[in-house]
């Protein structure tokens, strides 16, 4: 099969598994009845525009919900805004909290706290939602919460420790939403980019009871050796600021649905595949693990069914982690891509694409990062020609700077959802 196609097929596979996920085609199903008081949207993430555009147009067009009784506001990534109607969109930092994400969260909880019985708070949930959701614990400075942010990120921690840390931290996090909707009825639509589809890890968790505890992060950032700032570390030894756990009373008045996961997208991206002509051999929804290590055992999967003769389609989601060496740019998926091409060292038949569903991988944290890499038979060769070192810019995380020399990088822009990473090897 030419290069050209194999690229094709790449590309298909990963759209339907994004398609899958979209708001505009999942959450009007998962919405209730207009409720006899106030709909209040209050939507985080990464999808968070989208999901809320997605309400509102169910409420006005199915129900005839006028404006005046629909309320809110929408914080997204910056770059990710679309029109939402009466509901504000503010795009706020990623992965690093920013002021528009404080200002904005603020008000996410004075309308948490000015709804009552009769009015429906629909919490619109999505990755990415942990950074755009942001009030940091009594005492912390919105630059101390970007320290220790910057800090996990840079250790190779994983998602679960993060957003563990980041719960402790925060006046909104690990179920703080759910206290502040008071009498108002409460229910939560998410759309999962976590492996298990934990709703505690979800963003984390800000409308569900949270299992972790401060005694958690603290040894989290033990383990991940962060020096804290004082405020920080003051905050983690007050028992204030423990998280309300299952049981508590202030949940009984919500409801939680997942609507969109990583296993029902990569379940659409089998099917893709499927129909292309490929066997499938999937790797699960929830791989987890350093980028370069995963894709070196995944490069010695599509060696041994090239040697058998297979015509086959290797599938995996999940979130890869890159501990950071050197000084280039980068992502997992691009990571992931690079030690890919190094491990197939060029063998004929092989080509992958590596990309994150929300559309934008690592990087200076724009909308216009690439989502991941593609990866060809000649990948190794192009580079050498054009004065590439593929080990030399693994060693230094710069995955974005060789595949960007080469023109491999999968650039689509912001989605508008974010089930995680979709990681295809085709081998044919």
């Amino acid at each position: 099969m030419d290069q050209n196609r194999m690229r094709d097929d790449l590309t298909a596979i990963f759209q339907r598994a994004v398609a899958v996920a979209h708001p505009s085609t999942i959450l009007a199903a998962h919405l209730p009845k207009p409720p006899t008081g106030r709909i209040v949207i209050l939507a985080a993430g990464k999808a968070a525009a989208s999901m809320a555009a997605a309400a509102v147009a169910h409420y006005r067009d199915i129900h005839g919900v006028p404006d005046s009784r629909l309320t809110g506001i929408a914080v997204t990534r910056d770059g990710y805004a679309l029109d939402a109607g009466p509901i504000p969109v503010v795009e706020a930092g990623h992965p690093l909290p920013n002021e528009n994400g404080l200002a904005a969260t603020a008000k996410v909880l004075e309308l948490a706290e000015a709804a009552g019985e009769g009015d429906l708070v629909l919490a619109l949930i999505s990755g990415g939602g942990s950074a755009n959701w942001l009030l940091p614990a009594v005492g912390v400075s919105l630059a101390d919460k970007q320290a220790v942010t910057r800090a996990l990120l840079r250790s190779g921690a994983g998602i679960g420790e993060i957003n563990c840390v980041r719960k402790h931290l925060s006046r909104i996090k690990g179920g703080r939403l759910a206290r502040a909707c008071g009498d108002a009825r409460l229910l939560t639509l998410a759309i999962s980019d976590v492996p298990g589809d934990d709703p505690s890890v979800i963003a984390s968790g800000p409308t569900v009871p949270d299992p972790t505890t401060l005694a958690e992060a603290r040894a989290i950032i033990a383990k991940r050796g962060i020096d804290l700032p004082p405020s920080c570390r003051a905050a983690l030894d007050d028992q204030a600021n423990e998280s309300p756990k299952p049981g508590d009373p202030i949940f009984a008045a919500s409801d939680y649905r997942t609507i969109a996961t990583p296993a029902a997208s990569l379940e659409a991206a089998e099917s893709a595949a499927t129909a292309l002509g490929y066997t499938v051999h999937s790797l699960g929804a929830d791989v987890e693990g350093e980028a370069r290590d995963v894709a070196r055992q995944h490069a010695r999967l599509a060696l041994e069914a090239k040697a058998r003769g297979e015509r086959l389609a290797i599938l995996s989601g999940g979130e890869l982690t890159v501990t950071i060496r050197g000084e280039g740019r980068g992502g997992p998926n691009q990571e992931y891509a690079l030690a890919l091409a190094v491990a197939l060292n060029g063998e004929a038949g092989i080509a992958a694409l590596s990309g994150d569903t929300d559309g934008t991988d690592g990087g200076t944290g724009l909308a216009s990062d690439p989502a991941g890499a593609f990866v060809e038979p000649n990948t190794l060769a192009r580079a050498k020609a054009a004065g590439l070192d593929a080990e030399q810019a693994l060693a230094d995380n710069d995955s974005t700077g060789f595949f960007e020399a080469l023109g491999d990088l999968f650039v689509p822009g912001p989605t508008h959802t974010n089930v995680n990473d979709c990681r295809i090897i085709l081998v044919g």
